[in-house]
């Protein structure tokens, strides 16, 4: 007789394979970018990009986590606090086993959690009852989203998508205790993963009435689990730093987010820059922005409420700021966005040239971001 344990054992590995052709090609696309951008860096003299081409796969974000793993928030610029904990404290850990290699440790975390990611949301689709061809496309284009690249980088967001997807399978089969979790962790990985509470009201909400103390219980933990785990970090940094709100203080300077802006102004600015040719800044986001509201209409039009109700908070969380840079990666990193991308492709035609346009988009971003004029 087979076991439960065997089951889902046989069910993963089946998910990991749909998965794998798309993780593969990810990182085959990236290891072209580094060696394009290595060429126009050395043969067509672009000389902006030396600091991050040397950094490689450790570039940007990569470089703060890599300090926090190795030496801890106190020996960095306090700057580094907006930087939640989950990613690095698993870097340092791992860290031991390569021989303190905290660099490797990182980028391990970063592209093995990325195939997960996409055997989860492939387990997802099929859960909620998306057939082979949608599931096989919810994993290639989880991979190469625009954002895509940042799943092959030391970037936190592979984790936090494969707690968001799980915190969603916990939800949708109403395993609350185990929503909890994942959406605490989610909390300490990234400020966003509070987002993961809406959605777990929404779906904690249904079928609420009438319920034992000890389901009440467990329904209750989901919805507070995700911003438990953010405070649970702003009150380590409390104590820590003397200052609780630091890490959300921090992203409101000038040089990051630069303070809250009515999403609809910001969009609209945005989208003035864009037609007036001025790509320097927020300009540069205004296409994709207008892909993910597309998106957000789609999934709740096409999907239970609580996807499209993430996704449009995610939007709004995203463009609610005077500097919407690294929108394209808080975007099309949560992972309903790419049910979205699921839902209008059902043509193997539309789906095929929708594949190529996004990979080749990814592509270029990596590029940029390389070669030091793309923040990821």
């Amino acid at each position: 007789m087979i076991s439960r344990v065997e089951v889902g054992a046989r069910r993963l590995r089946s998910d990991v394979g749909v998965a794998l052709p798309g993780w593969v090609t990810a990182r085959l696309v990236v290891a072209g970018v580094f060696a394009f951008a290595h060429f126009l860096y050395n043969h067509l003299h672009i000389r902006v990009g030396a600091k991050t081409l040397h950094e490689g796969l450790l570039a940007w974000d990569g470089q703060w986590y890599q300090r926090i793993a190795r030496h801890g928030y106190g020996a960095i610029s306090r700057s580094g606090v907006r930087f939640f904990p989950l990613y690095p404290l698993l870097g340092r850990a791992l860290g031991f086993v390569f021989g303190g290699a905290v660099g490797i440790a990182l980028l391990v975390l970063a592209n093995l959690p990325a195939l997960l990611f996409a055997a989860l949301l492939v387990r997802l689709v099929r859960r909620e009852g998306g057939d082979a061809a949608a599931a096989e496309r919810a994993a290639w284009f989880v991979a190469l989203v625009p954002s895509g690249f940042v799943l092959v980088f030391a970037y936190s967001e592979a984790i936090a998508g494969c707690l968001a997807v799980g915190t969603f399978l916990a939800l949708r089969s109403k395993r609350w205790w185990w929503a909890a979790a994942a959406g605490f962790l989610s909390g300490l990985t990234r400020p966003s993963g509070a987002l993961l509470a809406v959605p777990a009201l929404i779906e904690v909400a249904r079928g609420a009435r009438r319920l034992a103390p000890s389901e009440l219980a467990g329904r209750l933990a989901a919805v507070v689990a995700p911003v438990a785990g953010l405070v649970a970090y702003l009150a380590w940094v409390g104590a820590e730093f003397g200052h609780a709100m630091l890490p959300l203080d921090v992203q409101q300077r000038s040089w990051l987010r630069g303070g809250f802006q009515n999403p609809g102004v910001a969009l609209y600015r945005a989208g003035r820059s864009a037609f007036e040719g001025h790509f320097g800044g927020n300009g540069i986001h205004f296409p994709l922005l207008v892909v993910a509201l597309v998106l957000v209409v789609v999934l709740f039009v096409r999907w239970p409420l609580s996807y499209g109700a993430y996704a449009a908070v995610t939007f709004l969380v995203a463009v609610s700021a005077h500097r919407i840079g690294s929108s394209e990666r808080y975007l099309f990193a949560t992972f309903p966005f790419v049910l979205g991308i699921v839902s209008l492709t059902r043509s193997r035609r539309v789906e095929i040239g929708t594949l190529v346009a996004s990979g080749a988009c990814m592509a270029g971003l990596a590029t940029l971001a390389l070669l030091g004029a793309y923040v990821p």
